[in-house]
């Protein structure tokens, strides 16, 4: 009887951790089919994009932005926004932390046309779930503008920490 019984209790540890692989094996799988979806996805927005940039007829479908936009600036805009989306992107599948994130996104407020954009887009970021991580980072970067337009000039490059909502 003792044997048996620690036969059933070996062969329990031993479905127990297969049981646990499997399940480490399920979120892999998940979190690269996520991975995935989000390349696809992104590949998907720069094609857009890149015909929006192409065509002007194309690029006022896109317009949405608070004031009205030139054909040359739509098409810059239209370009901050394939930057901005790349950087949240990275920042979405791990490539970037956040402070890496927020790194590059202050060397890019440094571009006016960006600045420019990033003011145009206020009422589109505006409509997103409050608790999304798109959300919580365009609320990161507002706080960044704010502290650059306070600070120095001369020394961007140190200016502001990333927030935690």
């Amino acid at each position: 009887m003792t044997g048996a019984l620690a036969g059933v209790a070996a062969q329990r540890r031993t479905l127990d951790s297969l049981r646990i692989r499997l399940e480490h094996m399920e979120e892999q799988v998940a979190h690269t089919h996520r991975h995935s979806n989000l390349a696809n996805q992104q590949h998907l927005h720069w094609e857009l994009l890149s015909k929006a940039i192409d065509s002007p007829e194309l690029a006022e479908v896109l317009d949405i932005f608070e004031v009205p936009a030139s054909p040359q600036k739509r098409r810059q805009y239209l370009f901050a926004n394939a930057l901005y989306t790349n950087l949240l992107f990275y920042y979405r599948i791990g490539n970037l932390s956040r402070d890496e994130f927020f790194g590059r996104v202050r060397g890019l407020l440094q571009n006016p046309v960006v600045k420019e954009y990033w003011f145009a887009t206020q009422g589109q970021r505006a409509t997103l779930p409050e608790d999304s991580d798109e959300a919580e980072l365009g609320r990161m970067v507002d706080d960044l503008l704010r502290q650059l337009d306070d600070a120095d000039g001369e020394e961007w490059w140190v200016v502001g920490e990333p927030t935690i909502d």
